[in-house]
């Protein structure tokens, strides 16, 4: 039976994602969705250049088009992880869309102002950031299990060749019809993706316990992240190498007209070479990974972005500039793969959609930030100046990986799950709050032993949704310890009991193995408000029966 899953596995491999109809239709259509938004940006980019010198203005276009990502990705991530990937999508491009056919009536009619122009690229920006995690997740729900890795690889393949020829696309359309053509393209770009998704019938299995509250998800989201050390590490690395590197994104528009002195054909030009540079990065990356450590890549990526700026900066020539932003677009790309890579396989499905949120929210808000805070810089003392300290920061960005090393790279295996423990009260799902109790008896020779084991385990208990963690010592019974956090609901401690990974599953049963007297466990569940929950009245009885959720 094993080699007959493993023949038909390898059959579906060798078939690839692109056989499945319903993943061929959403990944094609992407193609036009990804492509969207980039020719609005080229538009709305070159819309401000010809409202106002300005650099800061200029430059604040790309943060209105990114900062939504930074604002709403844990938020969209939590949606991804709680409903039906479909229809947020499909509402999420819906208000892309209409955002963007809304700023190509505002234009056509000659109402659009910077302020205009810039609230309405927030709010595609908005649209685009809530779809993305549903999007990115949905892969894993289009295909069977054996194609979900190169269907998340083709994902990316296809976002890069937006890269690469939208950009250009776009400088033709403004070029051809004005930023109004491009606005208008964007909204119509989005339609054939819409019609995808809509198309697409997702077969989803119900889960035993009922969805999380959006804010109880977004805040075990943070809560994951903050008590993962390797995956707090690498967002925070990845938000300050995109602070530091973000000044390109926003000034590339005063680029093309004060350095090069070229008009919108240009940008749209040196945009598309960058996106054939990020395309080439995308292809390459998986092969660079077998062959060199993640920690390399990232700094080697950092260091060629950061150089790749001091040439822009101090270069008048197409001919010297082109090669520079092929090369920035092709590393950028590697850094931001590696990344990415290793944030998704450094956390488990339940936390995958808020995990990589956490991830967008990192990147698109570093460079969001950068961007404006280098806006600010040119408006000072020039775009030149600008991207020449950008360029020698981002290069002093590789020592990060000091205290930011990337961690080891090893695919996450899902847990067995503990049973749902027999209780004699009838709880709800929204009975609560439950304490646990655990109790200890440990050799007072290895108290040390313990107590630092216990650390673990406190990150452990804490990102998989236990809070106010405490471990205290008898101190008339120095063999006697006890542990004891909280859940809010009934349904929260049944959920971490499905949450915890093989590896930590493994170092929980190794740690009481080594350390813990075999009769010396004792656990305790108890409900807070016995009689002030969701489940009881002052009137009615003590059931004392027993009951699950």
């Amino acid at each position: 039976m094993t080699g007959m899953r493993a023949t038909a596995a390898a059959v579906e491999r060798e078939r690839g994602p692109l056989s499945v109809p319903a993943f061929r239709a959403i990944w094609t259509t992407s193609l036009l969705g990804n492509a969207a938004l980039l020719i609005l940006g080229v538009g709305a980019s070159w819309a401000m250049t010809d409202m106002t010198s300005s650099p800061r203005l200029v430059a604040a276009v790309q943060t209105a088009l990114m900062l939504p990502v930074m604002l709403l990705s844990m938020a969209a991530g939590a949606v991804a992880d709680m409903y039906d990937r479909r229809r947020v999508v499909l509402a999420a491009l819906s208000l892309a869309s209409g955002g963007a056919a809304l700023l190509t009536l505002l234009a056509a009619a000659g109402l659009v102002t910077p302020g205009v122009l810039l609230v309405a690229c927030f709010l595609i920006g908005c649209g685009v950031a809530l779809a993305g995690p549903s999007w990115q997740g949905s892969a894993a729900e289009q295909v069977p299990p054996p194609l979900v890795a190169p269907a998340i690889a083709l994902n990316s393949i296809s976002y890069n060749v937006a890269r690469s020829l939208g950009p250009a696309a776009g400088g033709v359309i403004v070029k051809a019809g004005g930023a109004v053509a491009a606005f208008g393209a964007a909204a119509i770009l989005y339609l054939p993706l819409i019609a995808a998704f809509f198309a697409w019938r997702r077969v989803r299995e119900p889960s035993r316990l009922p969805p999380e509250r959006l804010g109880y998800a977004i805040g075990g989201g943070l809560r994951y992240i903050v008590n993962a050390p390797p995956v707090r590490a690498l967002l925070v690395r990845l938000a300050l190498t995109g602070l530091l590197a973000g000044s390109l994104s926003g000034l590339m528009p005063l680029v093309v007209r004060d350095i090069l002195g070229g008009g919108a054909g240009v940008y749209g030009l040196m945009l598309g070479i960058i996106g054939a540079g990020a395309l080439t990065g995308a292809l390459t990356a998986g092969e660079l990974r077998r062959r060199y450590p993640n920690e390399w890549l990232v700094r080697a990526g950092t260091a060629i972005t950061g150089s790749a700026y001091l040439v822009v900066a101090l270069s008048p020539s197409l001919w010297l500039t082109a090669p520079a932003l092929f090369a920035m677009g092709a590393a950028w790309m590697v850094f931001v793969t590696v990344m990415n890579i290793g944030v998704q396989l450094l956390v488990p499905r339940w936390v995958a959609g808020r995990a990589l949120a956490g991830y967008q929210a990192a990147i698109m808000g570093g460079l969001a930030l950068g961007s404006w805070s280098w806006g600010q810089v040119a408006g000072a003392f020039g775009v030149a100046q600008a991207l020449i300290v950008s360029g020698v920061v981002t290069l002093g960005a590789v020592l990060l990986g000091r205290w930011f090393p990337m961690p080891r790279e090893a695919t996450v295996e899902e847990g067995s799950g503990l049973a749902t423990p027999a209780v004699a009260l009838a709880l709800t799902a929204r009975s609560g709050p439950i304490t646990i109790e655990i109790g200890y008896r440990v050799d007072p020779a290895r108290a040390r032993e313990f107590y630092t084991a216990m650390q673990e385990v406190r990150l452990i208990r804490k990102r998989n949704g236990a809070y106010q963690w405490l471990l205290s010592r008898d101190v008339a019974a120095p063999d006697a310890w006890l542990e004891r956090y909280h859940y809010l609901t009934w349904a929260d401690y049944l959920r971490q009991r499905d949450r915890r990974t093989a590896e930590e599953e493994a170092f929980e049963r190794d740690m009481l193995a080594r350390l813990v007297h075999p009769d010396g466990i004792v656990v305790r569940r108890w409900l807070e408000r016995p009689f002030g929950s969701v489940r009881w009245k002052d009137e009615t009885p003590d059931p004392g029966q027993p009951a699950g959720v």
